[in-house]
């Protein structure tokens, strides 16, 4: 069912927009104000251009239809979707498309950035002077028709990427419009992924795709295609690639060109060149894509493997480490024991807590542990040498500023004799002060009562007891 469409309205013809809305409906989403002016545009071939608004609002079996003054054409995705029976009709139902799409890239070009929609199911195109000059290109308003094409069972626009406006929707747009009608298979899959393939530029190029096909409109027709694509695009603008379409496409001497003129003869052997390299990028696109999505779908769950294993590796790895190259204790004072482990851990240097550890709890070394392996692994993909978490006392010393999404550590530490001697190889100590976690706007603040013990002639922390103030 066609909800934008030519039809009477009280005896005379009007371009009609069944919105499939109720009048309650149509009243709560307040379309019944917008709909009246908001503007289409229609586009005259000797440049000029004039705005069209409805121009009423009326019930049709109970649903609300909003018209204006008619336009005499055709639908522009009526005749796209002509291309798929051109065998069987041949080159002059070819050439009428081609006709449309040459109209459709001028008057956009005329039209400029002003706000309409370019969906083919909006888009009519005068072919045969009737009524209209030939050539004029009728455009829809934009929200009004989205609501229409959505009521037809449209739910996307496989003509357009959603994340491009103005002139690159448009140049987009021609390039979808190009290719089908000249490859005679739309460039993407019709599928819920069609939003994605546009983004990620999941389509065989034109000069495999149609070969002999001129060599610069090839190329436009691939930069068009590329317009969504923020790593591939050409530094060619939507205006500059639609204008340079129409120069092949449209010539002064003779009009609109043949579309037998936009190909050579392709000989045999160049001809299996092409079927053999299509076949080997179709392959390789197919496992890139393919990879890369899976990853997408499965980030978090190879990062939470790719952790742990790291994990494992290190781990294995520090066992194996021989014993006079591990950190020590050795020839410092009690104080510089409780300092360096707390600098330590602000600093994820693990190996060094575990020297200092001799029977306390290890949290924080499991948490040292595990920051450390995230801040690999992020370091490795990004490929950045400066490391991805920072001590938090380096960053106060630097001014502190908030937010601090990649903080970590002590702060404001503050170290108090409790008792104990170290005669009697036993000194217990209070040390209060400010832990700072990544992505967290406040810190916490911590008690800890830390035993300390001599053993073998170095200092070992036996005993944490933590408190949490807040």
């Amino acid at each position: 069912m066609r909800c934008i469409h030519v039809a009477e309205v009280e005896g005379n013809p009007a371009i009609c927009y069944d919105t499939g809305l109720n009048p309650r409906s149509f009243a709560r989403t307040k379309m019944s104000a917008n709909s009246l002016v908001e503007p289409g545009f229609l586009v005259s071939p000797d440049g000029s251009r004039k705005a069209w608004t409805a121009t009423g609002v009326s019930e049709v079996n109970n649903l609300m239809r909003v018209f204006g003054a008619p336009f005499y054409g055709e639908r522009l995705d009526s005749l796209l979707d002509e291309v798929s029976s051109i065998t069987q009709r041949g080159a002059e139902s070819q050439q009428k498309i081609l006709r449309a799409i040459v109209y459709w890239i001028r008057a956009k070009l005329l039209l400029g950035d002003k706000k309409s929609s370019i969906n083919p199911g909006a888009v009519f195109i005068n072919l045969s002077g009737e009524n209209t000059p030939k050539g004029s290109v009728f455009f829809g308003p934009k929200q009004l028709s989205q609501r229409c094409l959505i009521n037809e069972g449209n739910d996307f626009d496989s003509y357009n990427c959603p994340d491009l406006d103005g002139m690159e929707e448009a140049a987009f747009s021609a390039g979808v419009m190009l290719y089908k009608l000249l490859a005679q298979v739309h460039p993407y899959q019709i599928n819920d992924h069609i939003f994605q393939d546009m983004r990620e530029g999941v389509f065989l190029p034109p000069k495999l795709a149609i070969p002999g096909l001129d060599n610069e409109l090839c190329r436009l027709i691939n930069a068009a295609l590329l317009q969504p694509v923020v790593k591939k695009r050409t530094k060619e603008s939507g205006t500059e690639i639609l204008s340079k379409m129409l120069k092949i496409l449209l010539k002064k001497e003779i009009g609109i060109v043949k579309v037998a003129s936009l190909f050579r003869l392709v000989p045999k052997e160049e001809n299996n060149q092409i079927e053999r390299e299509r076949k080997s990028f179709t392959f390789k696109q197919k496992i890139v894509v393919s990879t890369r999505r899976f990853y997408i779908r499965n980030k978090y769950v190879l990062i939470g493997a790719a952790i742990g294993l790291f994990f494992i590796v290190f781990v294995a790895v520090n066992m194996s480490t021989t014993k006079g190259l591990r950190p020590s204790t050795t020839g410092m004072t009690p104080y510089a024991v409780i300092n360096s482990y707390y600098e330590a851990f602000s600093n994820l240097n693990h190996r060094f807590m575990e020297a200092v550890i001799r029977g306390a709890d290890k949290s924080d070394i499991n948490v040292a542990v595990n920051l450390f392996a995230v801040s690999r692994i992020r370091q490795g993909h990004e490929q950045n040498s400066t490391p991805p978490i920072i001590s938090a006392r380096v960053w106060k010393d630097l001014g502190g500023e908030l937010p601090a999404p990649d903080v970590f550590g002590v702060t404001d530490l503050d170290v108090e004799y409790l008792g104990g001697a170290e005669a009697a190889g036993i000194i217990i100590f209070r040390a209060t002060y400010l832990l700072w976690f990544p992505n967290e706007q406040e810190p916490s603040r911590r008690s800890d009562e830390i035993t300390l013990k001599l053993h073998r002639g170095s200092w070992h922390i036996s005993e944490i007891l933590r408190t949490i103030v807040y």
